[in-house]
């Protein structure tokens, strides 16, 4: 049986073509707000790299990165986007699996990963791996539609074609939301992290047909529908992109961090 957490790999180099990557802006705050602490964020345990994207941002300010990826197909498009980088060491492991060492670290960061750590593991572990004042820091994408026409389409095409996923989390994009609101009340809820805030920033990109449907084949939900219905749903999807001026869609995303320090 297939594991959703895990999915992502069977389409690991499209997950890393058609997904975005992180403003840098967001990443600049993550760091700001590690210093504002007086930790400085030379040290970094990341939990889910993916395909690396956010691994790359913090590579590039040189930092000693720990970057921890279950899937090995995941792993291997991550470990290529790292090779110029030497203080980035990837370890195929998930989080729960993985054996800490002594030295902590200053900022534990997960990218669209957290909401796949066990529960029960991930704010006593991070928690754990950090030094005093230390950061956890979890950034999710969230599509922020607003009124665009072509949205209510595209719902009405889900509620007909594939109502679960609809009834899951509205038309793509409202599941994460509900996951980074649901990960703030967890880190407010733990004596292990103290001053917990959230900071976003907003941007749009332009899709075509095939660039959007790409987009979705990456998403775990429709990775694990049939074949069939898939297919069928998002030539759907096409159809209707297609159908807009320019044959484009508009993405609105809000890309936001929920970060606190370790007490």
């Amino acid at each position: 049986m297939r594991e959703q957490r895990l999915v992502f790999g069977e389409v690991a180099e499209l997950y890393d073509r058609a997904r975005p990557s992180y403003p840098e802006e967001l990443i600049e705050v993550v760091l700001s707000y590690c210093t504002s602490g007086g930790v400085s964020p030379g040290r970094v345990l990341e939990v889910g790299a993916g395909t690396g994207k956010a691994t790359g941002a913090l590579a590039r300010r040189g930092l000693e990165i720990v970057a921890l990826e279950p899937d090995p197909a995941m792993a291997a498009v991550a470990r290529r986007r790292c090779l110029p980088y030497p203080g980035v060491r990837l370890e195929e492991t998930s989080f729960e699996d993985w054996d800490p060492p002594a030295r902590p670290f200053s900022l534990v960061l997960s990218a669209q990963a957290w909401h796949w750590v066990d529960r029960e593991v991930r704010c006593a572990k991070a928690g754990a791996v950090l030094e005093p004042g230390g950061v956890l820091a979890l950034l999710w994408h969230r599509l922020r539609w607003e009124g665009e026409p072509m949205h209510d389409d595209l719902a009405d095409l889900y509620r007909r074609l594939e109502p679960h996923l609809y009834e899951r989390a509205g038309f793509p994009g409202l599941g994460i939301a509900r996951s980074g609101q649901g990960a703030l009340e967890e880190i407010e809820a733990s004596p292990l992290f103290t001053e917990p805030t959230v900071a976003s920033h907003r941007w749009r990109t332009a899709l075509g047909p095939r660039e959007f449907t790409d987009l979705l084949l990456t998403q775990s939900d429709h990775r694990l529908l049939p074949d069939d219905r898939r297919t069928r749903l998002l030539d759907a999807v096409a159809a209707i992109v297609a159908g807009q001026e320019g044959a484009k869609i508009e993405v609105p995303y809000e890309t936001y961090a929920v970060m606190a320090r370790r007490r």
